[in-house]
């Protein structure tokens, strides 16, 4: 059932299983930027979106292990995550994710605020004007930067494609700009090309090898081919294969 999707030259996308595939070689990913599912409830079409929280932590494990496995030893991973969780319960979603991480063997080197200027602050106040029980919503989103043995990239082209305006502007941790409209994308959970651009010109090298082992509607291989690196995507739902490859067809050209 499982496949090589789509394959053209800097794009290819993989209709399979992220936990079971073994369609990427050990060691051969230079960066991954990926925002995995939020346990949230979203509705995706293939793969539920509202586990215990234990076992949304075990699943993150799951794959955090797989994403180590797989990156080149100067490899990075940029994970957009939630800072927090207030839905079912409040969960500190980015710190534990994290600390998994750590445990994986991930080395942590920092985390950027995405202030997404779309985000609409909730109405869940707890309770109105009173310290019995007021709730803090924070309308930002984490993307922690973690690498597997050296932060210091040593292998690659060793050609960067950045901006001196670009360089100073994102090594500022704090990131503004809009998250994506889902209907314009037709994906329940979609994030902007402006997050992978930034991360891809900033964490790699032109001719990288950049995957998203949760690709959903394919923006991080959007931006790769974009920008003149490999993209690798991979999806467990073959509706969001054909998403990503019309978006890539359409966008690259």
């Amino acid at each position: 059932m499982y496949r090589t999707y789509f394959e053209e030259p800097n794009a290819k996308i993989l209709y399979a299983n992220t936990l079971t595939t073994k369609q990427i070689a050990s060691e051969s990913i230079d960066l991954i930027v990926t925002s995995p599912p939020y346990n949230l409830d979203i509705k995706y079409k293939s793969s539920s979106d509202q586990l215990p929280y234990g076992d949304y932590l075990s699943f993150s494990k799951q794959w955090l292990k797989r994403a180590y496995e797989w990156l080149k030893p100067d490899g990075r991973l940029c994970l957009n995550v939630p800072l927090d969780k207030n839905k079912g319960g409040h969960q500190s979603v980015g710190a534990d994710i994290t600390a998994i991480a750590k445990k994986v063997g991930f080395q942590y080197h920092s985390t950027i605020i995405w202030n997404e200027g779309n985000i609409s602050k909730s109405s869940a106040w707890g309770s109105w004007k009173s310290a019995s029980c007021p709730y803090v919503i924070a309308p930002v989103e984490l993307i922690i930067l973690l690498y597997k043995k050296s932060w210091k990239r040593i292998q690659g082209s060793k050609i960067s494609d950045i901006t001196r305006e670009e360089f100073i502007s994102w090594t500022n941790g704090v990131w503004t700009f809009s998250g994506e409209k889902k209907s314009k994308i037709g994906h329940p959970a979609p994030f902007p090309v402006e997050l992978p651009k930034r991360c891809i010109k900033l964490f790699s090298f032109v001719g990288d090898t950049v995957l998203d082992p949760f690709m959903g509607s394919g923006t991080t291989i959007v931006a790769a081919k974009q920008n003149n690196r490999n993209g690798i995507g991979i999806d467990i739902d073959q509706d969001y294969c054909a998403l990503a490859m019309h978006r890539i067809l359409k966008e690259t050209k």
